[in-house]
């Protein structure tokens, strides 16, 4: 009877997490709001992107300001192939991943000669360049952008106009197949290898680790998975142009989002969407105009609070809950 309740307390988060999961694919079928299936596909989409970003700067820790770059080519390859060549998204987005891959490989090697905070400062000016050059290259659409015309509905176009459940279960296959990599990631020799590089990138080349080469792969993953979120971002919005995908503002909600979840932790950017995303969604719709500066205050004032009192995020504050329980057990013997 005690090991039954032991075991039930101890493993009460974990569990809980079990159910989430497994509860997420039947979202559609308890909630038929299109609003709340919105806030529900916004959050498997920021998780997705702020995990992408914790490959880099969670895992590796190399913090980088510039992952809207990555996630707007992305985007941006699938507006292409629709709006310019008439084609399916899916060429595009496969081709949008590949180009922010080299891309991402072509600008990092000269930033990681930089260290520290001035590895991010480069990154920020590295946005700036590329929403420059977007916003006056009218190949792509420039300032105005690129709006989709109408296509037939379903999983071909990866478009849907009545429904949202389309959308949804993408976003929920993208989501799986960003956190299943960083988990495979994690249990692999090349996720020791980050960490490695993350405690001290002098100590790992000095047990062998090739410290350029593993923050070159880190950095060619990471802007592929977010320009894959980049390019279900511009599926889902119908248009795509460099504000709203190549900004400082997009740029520092992979970061934040990840910092108030977790820094390199699986779960921690879940946990930060799963908080920021519906409380920047309700907030705008029911405070009405003013709601778009009210959850930005609140998130601030959270992340605040989070890195003077458990720099580790939300995690780090539910392992101390975990621990507490599992001391109290002990005690209790």
């Amino acid at each position: 009877m005690n090991t039954t309740r032991k075991m039930s307390r101890k493993d009460l988060f974990w569990l809980g997490l079990l159910a989430f999961f497994a509860v997420i694919p039947l979202t559609p079928w308890f909630s038929h709001s299109s609003f709340a299936q919105h806030v529900m596909i916004q959050v498997l989409l920021y998780s997705s992107m702020a995990q992408a970003w914790n490959i880099l700067g969670g895992y590796c820790g190399q913090t980088s300001f510039g992952h809207s770059v990555f996630f707007g080519i992305g985007a941006y390859g699938t507006g292409m192939a629709v709006v310019k060549f008439g084609l399916i998204p899916w060429p595009g987005i496969l081709a949008g991943a590949v180009i922010a891959a080299m891309v991402a490989v072509a600008i990092s090697y000269p930033c990681f000669k930089l260290k520290g905070h001035y590895f991010a400062i480069a990154t920020f000016a590295i946005v700036e360049i590329f929403n420059r050059l977007f916003m006056v290259w009218y190949w792509v659409g420039g300032a105005i952008g690129l709006d989709y015309g109408f296509t037939e509905p379903g999983w071909k176009n990866f478009v849907w106009y009545q429904s949202k459940v389309g959308y949804f279960y993408g976003v929920l296959l993208l989501f799986v197949l960003v956190f299943g990599i960083v988990r495979w990631i994690e249990k692999h020799r090349f996720g020791f290898y980050l960490r490695a590089v993350r405690e001290g990138q002098e100590t790992a080349e000095s047990l062998g680790v090739n410290s350029t080469r593993v923050k070159l792969s880190a950095m060619a993953l990471s802007a592929f998975l977010a320009a894959l979120c980049g390019a279900f971002f511009a599926q889902y919005n119908y248009r795509v142009d460099p504000p709203m995908v190549m900004s400082l503002d997009m740029s520092m909600k992979f970061v934040l989002i990840t910092i108030l979840g977790g820094l390199g932790t699986f779960y921690g950017p879940l946990l930060g969407a799963a908080l920021l995303i519906p409380l920047q969604e309700y907030t705008r719709a029911y405070l009405g105009g003013i709601g778009g500066g009210v959850d930005l205050i609140i998130f601030g004032l959270l992340i605040v609070v989070v890195v003077v009192y458990q720099p580790r995020g939300i995690m780090g504050i539910l392992d101390r809950i975990v621990n507490r329980i599992r001391r109290s057990e002990g005690g209790g013997k």
